[in-house]
């Protein structure tokens, strides 16, 4: 399906090659001279110079350690959209390496960009979310995001954000949540993400599954997602892209460890997607589909739907996996158990 990309294109009166660059190690003090300046394209050009030298990540722990990121995080709120344009770009460039993420998280840059949430620029906003990705890749980079009170935010921008951006958001939700889930759920974000499961784009469909699966992992997501979710991964289990499929999986075999939300998975005829997913040659979700069907032979009635599929379960113990052989094994135990 075609969709609008985002440009990073910059106006046509912007010409990067003429921006004057000194060598050396006093390259960065004079830019950051440079960005303070009053003069727009001296700023602009600047920003470019240091746009090209941050790749570098000795440069960025020099500009980490002269200062630059207090006059970065001054500039985001610039009333000249390319100046903010390529800040936040640079700040995107640093947090792809780790100095960059520890210092972004040292120096306050997270609230900052908050503000660019709203931002009239698709780039802009494309760029903050990138930062915010990157940053949550460290366990005190989520904690950073979460202390920064963003996940209210981020999940209300699922709404509105164009599809790459949501991308974005979901995968930065996704490493959020691992950490720390009730903010999420006192705001609403299983309802935003259970629309999300029916997007057109099979990304989002993922993603928004993927997301689930790690609300799932705290004792009081299972409770909502077995009340609110279950139908719809049930439904996803047959979904025609095998990412989507396994990101169902998971986070159905989450929400099935509590006793509800194995009787809210029978109710949804879950028993024969599950079958087919361990039954597929080149399931991605076969280790989660047996563990679910595992815990669905716990109820007299799945164990009574099980009994006549123990072939399926037995195909399994030739798998080269050792973890879908072990997982086959127990579920064959608990399918022909008898009291």
């Amino acid at each position: 399906m075609a969709s609008t990309r985002i440009s990073a294109k910059l106006p046509p009166d912007i010409d990067p090659t003429k921006a004057p660059l000194a060598f050396g190690r006093r390259a960065l003090p004079k830019l950051n001279e440079e960005i303070q300046s009053p003069e727009l394209l001296t700023q602009q050009r600047a920003l470019m110079a240091l746009c090209d030298l941050v790749h570098d990540p000795e440069k960025v722990y020099q500009a980490i350690q002269i200062g630059f990121l207090a006059n970065l995080k001054t500039l985001l709120l610039h009333h000249d959209s390319t100046v903010r344009q390529k800040t936040t770009e640079i700040l995107y460039i640093m947090a792809m390496h780790g100095v960059g993420r520890q210092g972004l998280i040292r120096n306050g840059v997270i609230p900052a960009l908050a503000e660019l949430l709203d931002d009239p620029v698709d780039i802009c906003r494309k760029n903050t979310h990138q930062v915010f990705e990157m940053t949550a890749k460290l366990p005190e980079g989520a904690v950073d995001i979460l202390r920064a009170g963003l996940i209210p935010l981020l999940t209300f921008k699922l709404k509105s954000e164009l599809d790459e951006i949501q991308e974005l958001i979901l995968d930065t939700l996704s490493n959020c949540l691992r950490v720390d889930a009730s903010e999420a759920l006192s705001s609403g974000a299983i309802t935003i993400l259970k629309e999300k499961l029916t997007h057109s784009s099979v990304t989002i469909r993922s993603k928004a599954a993927w997301v689930l699966l790690e609300i799932g992992t705290h004792p009081e997501g299972k409770n909502v997602v077995c009340e609110e979710v279950i139908p719809v991964l049930v439904s996803l289990l047959e979904d025609t892209d095998p990412e989507v499929q396994a990101s169902a999986t998971g986070a159905l075999m989450f929400a099935t460890i509590k006793p509800q939300g194995r009787c809210s998975a029978l109710g949804a005829e879950a028993i024969p997607p599950l079958l087919r997913l361990v039954a597929g040659e080149t399931s991605k979700a076969r280790l989660s589909a047996i563990k679910t069907l595992t815990m669905l032979a716990e109820l007299p009635e799945g164990r009574r739907k099980l009994l006549d599929h123990t072939d399926t379960f037995r195909q399994c113990l030739n798998d080269p996996c050792e973890a879908v052989r072990r997982a086959a094994e127990i579920a064959i135990r608990v399918i022909e158990w008898k009291p």
